[in-house]
């Protein structure tokens, strides 16, 4: 087990490019699983294969037990990867795949069978050890890739979207295993993936990244509750967020019309204009007698059984398409689409921006 610290590391693909990674500070505790979430083209790979070698690092250092990496060829690094394409030997077993690495650098075939034999317990895959690729579902595969990274007993994990060729169901499954190992096995863990809610349903923290810049890095939770900008608001969570520019007046926002009260603190920052972020949660169903309500038009109800989201848009005033509001109902709501519904935004769930910079005001 490891810590790792970035200290400013900088990846420049040409001299005259913008960074792929530009100057990212980040400093992951030993035993931790950080993931790195970001839309593709962030960096978030890059960032990855910097630490494992595999990318030079232009600018600034990555520490590994407070130890500077430079010039520390990847087979010294002790970092185990494990790819989006699961890289194994078509000619092997799964035995044989996930010994190489220990065969080639002089383990003893004792000492590399203990260390097959009780990664492949705790991966429940005793009965596929004889196998080739071939015979071996997607999810068996990456078991094996997986398995391959453990016996090595490295200080640190780096995961490239290890799930992205699974499909749906066996994903969910899959992180769940490998948050579970991660957790009984304690090695310091950084996985990368383009899914936020993989990102939010596996890492201790969240890093998440845009254009190469590090923008917030906290809990899941917090990621949720309190996005340090509008970017990072609208990336986490599903379904996103709705996110209106309102006007200020006498410290409210108008809110499509409906007045938002906002917190002294945040009005007083505020100028005369805001971004008002409104989760799906933070709406109500509004009684056709209640005069501060917003008129919808229902386009899509998604019943989800225990709830649903509701995707309606406002009518349009000018012939131009209205914007779009998405709403968490309960599954008994009786909405369907083309009714008109009136909702009202619940002020204390309200997340308030700069309307220039995108960060956020208050608390």
């Amino acid at each position: 087990m490891a810590t790792v610290y970035f200290d400013a590391a900088t990846r420049r693909y040409a001299k005259d490019a913008a960074p792929a990674v530009d100057a990212v500070t980040l400093d992951i505790e030993d035993g931790e699983f950080l993931v790195l979430v970001g839309p593709s083209g962030c960096g978030k790979s890059t960032t990855l294969r910097m630490l494992a070698g595999l990318e030079p690092v232009d600018g600034g250092r990555i520490l590994v037990d407070g130890h500077d990496q430079q010039g520390v060829r990847p087979r010294d690094r002790d970092i185990a990867m494990v790819f989006q394409s699961y890289a194994l030997y078509p000619n092997m077993t799964a035995a044989q795949n996930m010994a190489f690495a220990l065969d080639n650098s002089g383990v003893s075939k004792a000492e590399t069978k203990t260390r097959v034999q009780e990664a492949a317990r705790i991966l429940e895959m005793e009965d596929l050890l004889h196998r080739k690729p071939g015979q071996l579902s997607g999810g068996q595969r990456q078991r094996v890739a997986m398995g391959r990274a453990i016996v090595r007993q490295p200080k640190v994990f780096c995961m490239d979207e290890p799930l992205s060729n699974l499909d749906a169901k066996l994903r969910v499954s899959t992180r769940s295993q490998i948050a579970g190992l991660q957790r009984r096995l304690g090695v310091t863990t950084v996985y990368v993936t383009h899914d936020q809610v993989e990102a939010m349903t596996m890492g201790h923290r969240v890093a998440v990244l845009r254009d190469g810049r590090l923008q917030q890095v906290d809990a899941p939770e917090v990621l949720y509750d309190k996005p340090v900008n509008t970017f990072v608001a609208s990336f986490i969570g599903s379904p996103a967020i709705t996110l209106v520019e309102a006007p200020v007046r006498e410290g409210r926002a108008e809110v499509h019309g409906v007045p938002v009260a906002l917190d002294r603190s945040v009005a007083s920052g505020a100028g005369d204009r805001v971004v008002v972020g409104l989760r799906p949660e933070a709406w109500r169903i509004a009684g056709a007698d209640d005069p501060g309500a917003l008129e919808l038009t229902v386009e899509l109800v998604e019943a989800l059984g225990s709830e649903s989201f509701v995707y309606g848009r406002r009518p349009s005033t000018d012939g131009a398409e209205g914007e779009r509001v998405t709403i968490k109902t309960e599954k008994r709501a009786g909405v369907e689409v083309g009714d008109v519904v009136r909702v009202r935004p619940l002020e204390a769930e309200a997340h308030v921006f700069d309307a220039e910079s995108g960060e956020r005001l208050g608390a």
